[in-house]
């Protein structure tokens, strides 16, 4: 059941209207509500799957209950030693279901090609496991959970149906955001209805929905076509299948994470941001600030700061070992290849130039002509320079192997590099929407959101709601699922 969906639209309505009309007086339904349509939502995805959300959820509300309860012991060393023990259980099992059912067959099937380096044979085999949708994202929910209240940055919640919300809630569950525990508390408070709040969900879901449908269908259309003839394509196509997969998946992804945000808005629940404008990033820090922002921050707070911690005595080399092995984990994160290992390794060498000049704690801002409203030369070099280094990152990405990604550079570097590229109406289309992204996002930067505008005059945004759907209607491309469920 996807956001852009029938069987979605009818499903949030039923939502909708029980969670205001029925819960609207009594915060416990409201729960309940939210938790019976998450096991819902899940289910309908993935039936078979469901358990194992569940019993994570109640085995993780557990252990934090007992992290909670060792502390309570007033002799401080002894329950230091048990909060531990529970803590370090609670990411043993929570790291365990994650290799388990995303790695295990990757780390079997490279040792089986190990082995056979070496002339040796193995009778391992792989076996057939089905992994649960959007489990690299709930199991780091429970993770931050189970830090956070070791650290005492989180009270154990004892609200179980709390808990479970927070773990399973439906818009997140799938593709993210991913929210911390302080999400929790905002379960504990009755939500009422805003029609202004509504209102400006509304506007970021069809924002988020154009972004998925007319943009990123669009140019998946392009995409995959070169990439699926990638002998028969000319360096220029290739070049430009590049650049449209940058924005295929940065349009598919954001936009999902704008209808999250918007659906969790409508419940009067607030989402982390996820994206804010990363094509505008003036170096690969900044953009990792911009991108898929809970999954940086979660990364940041619970693995960069303590390998930091650990490596300080080095100086500069042990930051650069840090940030390596941190976007090593990110790439990982993505998927059970070498390829995903290889994307999170390049990333984290492009860090290192920034650690040895000292820019990399720098928040840099980019310099604007004010009349203009443009960016100065030297900054439009460096978003430039940034968004051409993660495009040749996104090309790694995109391939199913080393080889595949090499055939791709040395299909690009053709000495037809600069002839012009077949262009069609559906591509001049999909290249003049993404140009008015683009020019939307730049000229509303400073806003939550590009289509925050219930400050508008009421015919610009009865004008604004009316574009959108009819491009939305007129100019959406063939469907494709989320990039980002697979992961």
């Amino acid at each position: 059941m996807i956001f852009n969906s029938l069987p979605f639209l009818l499903f949030f309505t039923v939502v909708f209207f029980l969670y205001w009309f029925v819960g609207e007086k009594n915060v416990k339904v409201q729960n309940w509500i939210l938790l019976l349509a998450n096991c819902f939502f899940y289910g309908y995805a993935s039936l078979k799957m469901l358990p194992v959300i569940l019993i994570a959820t109640l085995l993780f509300y557990y252990i934090g209950l007992k992290i909670e309860h060792a502390y309570d012991n007033p002799d401080s060393e002894q329950a230091e030693k048990t909060g531990s023990r529970w803590t370090t259980f609670g990411i043993v099992i929570g790291v365990g279901v994650l290799l388990y059912f995303k790695y295990f067959n990757f780390f079997i099937e490279s040792f089986i090609s190990l082995f056979s380096l070496f002339g040796l044979q193995s009778n391992w085999h792989t076996l057939h496991i089905i992994m649960p949708l959007g489990i690299s994202f709930f199991t780091f929910r429970l993770l931050a959970y189970v830090l956070d209240v070791n650290h005492g940055k989180q009270h154990a919640e004892t609200d179980f149906v709390r808990f479970a919300v927070y773990v399973s809630f439906f818009p997140c569950i799938l593709s993210g955001p991913i929210d911390r525990p302080q999400f929790i508390k905002q379960l504990g408070k009755l939500r009422v209805f805003r029609f202004e709040t509504a209102q400006d969900a509304v506007y970021q879901f069809l924002w988020g929905l154009f972004k998925k449908v007319v943009i990123a269908d669009n140019c998946a259309s392009y995409v995959d076509a070169a990439w699926n003839n990638i002998d028969g394509s000319d360096a220029s196509t290739l070049c430009l299948a590049a650049f449209l997969y940058a924005f295929e998946l940065y349009a598919d992804f954001s936009g999902y994470s704008d209808m999250a945000i918007a659906v969790g808005k409508g419940l009067g629940l607030k989402i982390t941001d996820n994206f804010r404008t990363p094509f505008f990033a003036l170096n690969i820090a900044d953009f990792w600030r911009r991108w898929h922002i809970s999954l940086t921050q979660w990364m940041t707070d619970y693995v960069f700061m303590p390998l930091n911690l650990s490596f300080r005595k080095n100086g500069k080399a042990g930051i650069i070992m840090a940030i390596i092995i941190n976007f090593l984990i990110v790439g990982m994160w993505h998927g059970d290849s070498w390829i995903f290992a290889l994307y999170g390794l390049y990333h984290g060498l492009l860090f290192v130039p920034l650690i040895l000049s000292g820019a990399f704690y720098q928040m840099p801002k980019i310099q604007v002509y004010e009349h203009l409203n443009l960016p100065k030369p030297k900054d439009f070099g460096r978003i430039l320079l940034t968004f051409l280094l993660v495009t040749l990152g996104f090309i790694l990405f995109r391939a199913d192997s080393l080889t595949h990604f090499a055939q791709y550079l040395t299909s690009m570097c053709k000495m037809s590099l600069f002839t012009m590229p077949l262009v069609r109406s559906a591509l001049t289309r999909t290249l003049l929407f993404t140009l008015i992204m683009i020019v939307v996002e730049w000229l509303l930067r400073d806003k939550p959101h590009p289509f925050a505008v219930q400050n508008h005059p009421l015919a610009c945004r009865i004008i604004y709601i009316y574009v959108l759907i009819f491009c939305i209607l007129e100019y959406a491309g063939d469907a494709q699922s989320f990039i980002y469920f697979q992961f």
